[in-house]
């Protein structure tokens, strides 16, 4: 089950970034042009990144992990309740 869950926000954070690029905003892991690398997390896999925005609103950010270990951010929802 977990490598089917995985493989579909694969492909869905793949379809996402072919159609627009997911720009880093204050809070994402990337902003500011951080160079971020991870020692142990296998290339190909994605994450999560939660956060609260500057309104109170919750940010969700998915993440994958390059093969030079540096990530890549590919989505980002924000919830509706402030």
């Amino acid at each position: 089950m977990k490598t089917i869950i995985s493989a579909a926000l694969i492909t869905l954070a793949a379809a996402s970034a072919s159609f627009a690029a997911v720009q880093p905003i204050p809070g994402s892991i990337t902003y500011d042009n951080a160079n971020v690398q991870l020692e142990k997390a296998p290339a190909g896999s994605t994450f999560f990144h939660t956060f609260a925005n500057g309104d109170g609103r919750d940010v969700r950010e998915i993440y994958k992990v390059n093969a030079d270990k540096s990530v890549t951010l590919v989505n980002r929802t924000i919830s509706n309740a402030s």
